[in-house]
């Protein structure tokens, strides 16, 4: 943006400059001329007057020579010519007008009236002396272009000074404009990220830049405070839940457990189903307080060696697969990483190993595999069990969504929370030759 802002106000301004310089150079060029060739004619006709009173009144020579001579001090070329085109008064230089100066004159005598010849080196001037219908001579005078060619480049070097300057000007007004704008902007971008990777305390400088900028902070200031009251208000009812529930539960389990110590018969069978009944509503109270904390929770990105964690829980979750007959294997690329909320990896992987041990027979298999895929890091839970229906599948990332499940139904919700909390993706597919196949795409890189 700041890039964007100064090369704008900068071809801005040199449009301006251009549209402003250029035109008003040509105008002063083209003024500069008509001066030199007014000023030209003017000195050509004084000396005609002078030489008027020579060649028509006889008198004399005095005036027009002095002036011829002081045309000479100038660096002119002044010669004046009779009726008959033969020179009367001239400088030591009156043949710059070359060979063409004998037609010139004789064009003037021919047609009395003013004429001017320019090229690049010489402007010259020839103007009829006395009558205008019955001239008795001609003026010429030739004057050196190099002085009207000085002043022209020395207008141009300084209107090119003046827009260099100006250009510079801009350039300057541009980067402080830029960056004026720019760095609360950025400074308000690095804090929405810190926001989003969990620094619940982040903020943004609300007294720098643009009115509408310092607006801008101001509300982003407000909605993270708010965001931050509100996460840390569901963190307190998630921790009042977990302690007013599990407390009555484990002392109910714990009174049941010594009646079951004393009872026999029918009354040990029916305590003995109280003790599971108590033993499935602990685990759906806790699996209810991990999706509301996989809700509520803000993870702070890390980078995860997505192979080891994998490798861990395999490990962990062997004796398990061991003992129901499941071969439990991992196949992921070596230094795979992504960038996850710490200890969530762990939890996924739990949750559905938990879920496919349960689902598969003895004699089944579940495979781990995770391979880089389209920037991201992709992790697939493989395994060979029934299989799920695709109704079961469209929701059973959903609280209690999945009729099919055998346990609290709240694993899968618990995996959907988490990855895409972390700004990942989770599917469901069918596998090849029956059973379940989660994909699940995980950030490669800090978000």
């Amino acid at each position: 943006m700041t890039r964007r802002i100064a090369l704008s106000v900068l071809a801005l301004i040199t449009a301006v400059l251009v549209l402003a310089v250029v035109p008003l150079g040509l105008l002063m060029t083209q003024r500069e001329q008509t001066s030199f060739r007014e000023e030209a004619a003017a000195k050509t006709r004084s000396i005609a007057s002078a030489a008027e009173e020579y060649l028509s009144d006889h008198k004399t020579d005095a005036v027009a020579r002095s002036l011829v001579e002081e045309a000479h001090k100038r660096g002119d070329c002044a010669t004046v010519y009779d009726r008959a085109g033969h020179v009367v008064l001239s400088t030591a230089c009156s043949d710059v007008a070359g060979d063409d100066s004998k037609g010139l004159v004789l064009s003037v005598l021919a047609h009395p009236d003013s004429r001017v010849r320019q090229d690049d080196q010489w402007l010259t001037t020839a103007v009829p002396i006395g009558d205008a219908s019955d001239p008795v001579g001609v003026a010429v005078l030739s004057r050196s272009a190099d002085p009207l060619h000085d002043r022209i480049l020395v207008m141009w070097g300084w209107l090119a000074l003046i827009g260099v300057g100006g250009l510079g000007a801009a350039v300057l007004m541009s980067v402080l404009l830029a960056r004026w704008v720019g760095r609360p902007l950025r400074v308000l971008d690095e804090a929405a990220q810190r926001l989003g990777e969990g620094a619940l305390d982040a903020r943004a400088p609300a007294e720098a830049g643009p009115q509408e900028v310092r607006r801008l902070a101001a509300t982003f200031n407000t909605m993270a405070g708010r965001t931050e009251a509100l996460v840390h208000g569901h963190r307190a009812v998630v921790a009042d839940v977990s302690h007013q529930l599990r407390t009555p539960l484990a002392a109910l389990r714990l009174r049941l457990d010594l009646l079951a110590a004393d009872a026999e018969g029918d009354t040990a069978a029916e305590l003995a189903d109280a003790q599971g009944e108590i033993a499935r509503l602990s685990r759906l109270v806790d699996g209810m307080l991990a999706v509301a904390r996989a809700e509520h929770a803000v993870p702070r990105p890390v980078p995860v060696r997505v192979d080891r964690v994998v490798a861990e829980r395999v490990a962990a979750w062997e004796p398990v697969a061991d003992a129901g007959q499941v071969r439990l294997t991992a196949d992921c690329r070596p230094g795979l990483t992504a960038f996850l909320g710490e200890g969530d990896l762990e939890q996924v992987l739990d949750n559905l190993i938990a879920n496919a041990l349960d689902a598969v027979q003895k004699g089944g298999r579940v495979l781990i595999t995770g391979k880089r895929h389209n920037g991201s890091v992709q992790l697939r839970v493989v395994d060979n069990g029934p299989g799920m229906t695709r109704a079961a599948r469209e929701s059973a990332f959903r609280r209690f969504g999945n009729p099919e499940a055998s346990g609290t139904g709240l694993g899968l919700a618990i995996v959907h929370r988490l990855v895409t909390a972390n700004g990942g993706t989770a599917d469901l597919l069918d596998s090849p030759g029956g059973g379940v196949t989660v994909v699940l795409s995980l950030p490669a890189s800090r978000r």
